[in-house]
């Protein structure tokens, strides 16, 4: 599309509206096409505000190559304290090396009834098939709240390569955090109540995969979840919509980055397969992800938490020619207030070496601040080595 059609997409109110501080300090606005409906209503040329100034470098590894990917955690094994030591204590080697190694994992026999996933997937599919006015009329958008309700994030200027995506967030817990708020939608009916069933199965698989990993690490399996006190503890959703693009040699549907979170859990629809890519020894791999398999991100709160011991992944999603993907991304975090302390050994007590106490609120500030960035620099405010 030419600059003078995508003016005409803009004019015809099929835009996300995104503010960020310009260089000269000023507050600036900027309206941001929307991909889902550039999509629908058809264009010759992707704009130029998607493409990225160079070739996007390829993944090293096909996602057929299952043995080359992160491990896959059956939990049914995890769970099995007790009985068949022998069979749970592999389970958590794997568990350990996924979080260490790749700082990324898949997790089968879940324990997440199916029936509540095809709710799920059955809301979701019906917000995105709404018209660009209904779904704006359906739930709002608030900059101030961690960028809830429908819309883009990470905008910081009017020069950066935009990612080829349109997303929908909402905060979940605590509940008191978007009272008077506008962020859950209205249609489809049932939104919310299908969702808050899903975060309360979730945030159970979370909180046993944060014991696991603790087990796994060598450490009191407590030393993790005690930050996150459960009623306080924040958790957010966020909906990824991409849609086809022509150009996935030139165009992201998002760019490399880690999460700001503790944990992440990713379910992605059985109809969308691919686009998923981490980078592990400096190079890109798809990931392999089986539709009855949810994804979990180490983000970068547990790469703190645990002192390096696992590290939060560097992660991007590429897009593609001939299939839209769709997938829910629940962040679990601590409490904002929380003090974080990563767990001492004598190694981490050098002078200069290993994390620092942080709280939750201020390292997501600075996350959020920064981003995005073009490698892994976030992380480094948790570091005893960090000086602003």
């Amino acid at each position: 599309m030419d600059c003078k059609n995508e003016e005409m997409e803009i004019q015809k109110g099929c835009f996300h509206e995104v503010s960020f501080v310009g260089q000269d300090g000023r507050r600036r606005k900027s309206k941001v096409p929307v991909v889902q409906e550039l999509v629908r209503q058809g264009f010759n040329s992707v704009p130029e505000r998607f493409l990225r100034m160079h070739p996007i470098p390829p993944a090293a590894v096909s996602s057929d190559d299952v043995s080359a990917g992160p491990p896959f955690i059956n939990m049914a094994n995890l769970l099995m304290i007790g009985s068949k030591e022998e069979i749970r204590v592999q389970e958590l080697a794997k568990l350990g090396r996924g979080a260490s190694e790749w700082g990324l994992f898949l997790v089968t026999n879940h324990g997440i009834p199916s029936s509540i996933l095809q709710s799920v997937e059955d809301v979701v599919k019906g917000f995105f098939s709404l018209s660009f006015q209904e779904k704006k009329g359906s739930v709002e958008s608030y900059a101030s709240v961690d960028n809830v309700g429908y819309g883009r994030n990470f905008v910081k200027s009017d020069d950066q390569p935009l990612d080829w995506i349109d997303r929908l967030t909402m905060r979940a817990s605590p509940k008191k955090d978007t009272e008077g708020i506008h962020v859950w939608p209205q249609k489809p009916v049932g939104f919310r109540q299908i969702m808050e069933k899903f975060v309360e199965e979730a945030r159970k698989l979370c909180d046993e995969l944060l014991q696991a990993l603790a087990e796994a690490l060598g450490l009191e399996r407590h030393i993790f979840l005690q930050n996150f006190e459960p009623t306080e503890s924040v958790v957010n959703i966020r909906i990824n919509y991409y849609p086809p693009c022509p150009r996935p040699d030139r165009v992201l549907g998002i760019i490399p980055h880690t999460d700001a979170s503790g944990l992440t859990l990713l379910f992605q629809f059985n109809s969308t397969p691919g686009g998923l890519e981490a980078l592990k020894d400096k190079q890109w791999f798809k990931i392999p992800w089986p539709h009855d398999a949810l994804l979990v991100n180490v983000g970068d709160l547990l790469e703190i938490m645990s002192n390096g011991r696992v590290k939060s992944s560097w992660h991007r999603v590429v897009t593609q020619v001939d299939k839209e993907r769709i997938s829910v991304a629940l962040f679990y975090n601590p409490p904002l207030r929380c003090m974080l302390e990563p767990v001492r050994d004598q190694d981490s007590d050098k002078e200069g070496e290993g994390y620092k106490k942080v709280v939750v609120e201020d390292y997501q500030k600075h996350f959020y601040n920064i981003s995005p960035t073009e490698d892994k620099q976030a992380i480094s405010f948790g570091k005893v080595a960090y000086r602003c």
